[in-house]
């Protein structure tokens, strides 16, 4: 008998089911989307039952039309978009709608929780208090929806619903739990000191599980609404950037994650819980048992490329305007582009930066631009690098993954900003590689997440740094990492002015 694992990525426009064989092949795909409530400027919210409907219609795809036997789903484990706020009553019913990580009402709560908890707050959850993350959500429901409140019994995240609602049992892994910030890192348990400051009953928080642990099996309930069997094992699954980094390999120290989506995030495998970035950086729990992940986030990288396409190059293909930078020099013949065009998040937290080119002369022409942003994009990724550098953490291997893989130019280009070694994956699936991996090692079909991506995760091309190349780029990046001091009091009041006469 065939025997598969599903992973589900529960992303935020869409859920896309995998399910894959012992031999790490995907064998079929499934997809289905739903949509953003926004009522209101700064707004982001869904509908939990959208997430179970949909994630129950791709299943049934993938046993009806690709012919998956429900006896031959063995496990299942999950890929969740972080931070979304699942608020239930004491019948586990959903109070509300959830409030999800994109939601930007809540600074008043974020300031709240640095006035009253100060550094003591990152020292606990090794993170600032951030718009996007859990618990700033929960204040502003309990100050603004107080007959909510009073009724809610147990918050959830977004997979953690979903996975409750397979298999009728509450729980929460570890790094989806450090994106609430609700959680003492080091103790690995519910911060009683962050409840009480808040007023939130310890009860409100879910039992802990491992990524890997068993959450039960199907309940006959979802069985027959979703013709799945009662013998499939569910696991704990992980935040999305968690399961990303599993899929993607990013198992030891001396590796880091170089991910260009719209945004950017560089992801870096960590095992000592005492690390200190002092909220520069996130730093969560990995989907790996006792083990960790930091992560910067760079708000307009691939929306930097796509912003410069559709304003200047709109009669050009993606993959040529791209590789027009080719016919530029290292250093875009003395051009510089900070990617800063929607604020940015790391190492600057700081929404009122703007974007910049600098050095422009009449001699630079179009590709020398997009070399420029090319470029700008990692300059921005080295930043946040110099960051490990500063705190002694080595690595050797960065893996590219992303539209910043697509290209060979840019992977060279990244291998020569960093001055290291740069791979791709044959087979990037994301998350939801990394959600069937978690699945995989759970049932013991390998004995570790090592033995799991040997079979799963496939490497491609190394990149290796030019030296001439690198010296060339580590000058340009001293250069450039003066660029956000110089400009950010310009950009402030450019803002300003922008909001008096608009």
């Amino acid at each position: 008998m065939n025997e598969y694992v599903l992973g589900v990525d529960l992303g935020t426009s869409a859920v896309k089911v995998s399910a894959m064989n012992r031999d790490g092949e995907i064998v079929a795909q499934q997809s289905f989307d739903y949509p953003l409530i926004q009522s209101r400027p700064g707004y982001s919210e869904q509908n939990p039952e959208d997430w179970v409907s949909g994630t129950t219609v791709a299943i049934v795809r993938l046993i009806l039309d690709d012919h998956i036997k429900p006896e031959e789903i063995s496990g299942i484990s999950f890929s969740g978009q972080m931070h979304g706020l699942v608020l239930l009553d004491a019948n586990n019913q959903v109070l509300r709608p959830a409030i999800l990580w994109n939601d930007t009402r809540t600074t008043k709560q974020c300031r709240e929780i640095e006035a009253k908890l100060g550094s003591e707050f990152t020292d606990i959850t090794k993170n600032k208090p951030l718009e996007g993350f859990t618990l700033p959500k929960m204040l502003w429901v309990k100050e603004n929806e107080p007959d909510i409140w009073s009724q809610a019994k147990t918050f959830l995240l977004p997979k953690d619903y979903v996975r409750y609602r397979m298999t009728g049992k509450l729980g929460m892994d570890y790094s989806d739990a450090t994106g609430t910030v609700l959680l003492d890192v080091k103790d690995g348990k519910w911060s009683q000191t962050i409840c009480d400051a808040f007023d939130i009953p310890m009860s409100m928080c879910p039992p802990l599980m491992k990524s890997i642990d068993s959450a039960g099996t199907i309940s006959s309930s979802y069985a027959i609404f979703s013709g799945l069997d009662t013998h499939t094992q569910v696991f704990g699954g992980a935040a999305d950037n968690a399961a990303g980094a599993v899929g993607a390999g990013i198992l030891s120290p001396n590796m880091v994650l170089s991910s260009i989506g719209t945004s950017g995030v560089v992801l870096k495998y960590e095992e000592d819980p005492t690390v200190d970035y002092h909220g520069v950086l996130q730093f969560e729990d990995h989907a790996i048992p006792d083990s960790y992940y930091s992560m910067g986030v760079t708000l307009a990288a691939g929306y930097s490329l796509n912003w410069f396409k559709r304003t200047f190059a709109s009669d050009e293909s993606f993959d040529d305007m791209v590789a027009s930078a080719a016919d530029s020099t290292v250093g875009a013949n003395g051009l510089l582009y900070t990617p800063y065009i929607v604020g940015e998040r790391a190492p600057h937290a700081d929404a009122d930066i703007r974007g910049s080119f600098t050095g422009v002369d009449g001699t630079h022409k179009k590709n020398d631009f997009v070399r420029a942003v090319l470029e700008g994009i990692i300059f921005s990724f080295k930043d946040i690098m110099d960051i490990y550098d500063e705190n002694d953490k080595q690595f050797d291997t960065v893996v590219a993954i992303g539209g910043g893989a697509k290209s060979p130019l840019w992977l060279q280009i990244q291998a020569d900003i960093f001055n290291k070694k740069v791979v791709s994956l044959t087979n990037e699936q994301g998350p939801g590689m990394g959600a069937a991996m978690i699945a995989a090692v759970g049932l013991g079909w390998f004995k570790d997440f090592h033995e799991c991506a040997e079979k799963f995760v496939h490497f491609g091309k190394t990149y290796l740094p030019n030296p001439d190349n690198a010296k060339k780029y580590d000058q340009l990046h001293k250069i450039y990492a003066q660029v956000y001091e110089q400009t950010k009091g310009i950009s402030q009041q450019l803002l300003a002015y922008r909001r008096e006469n608009n």
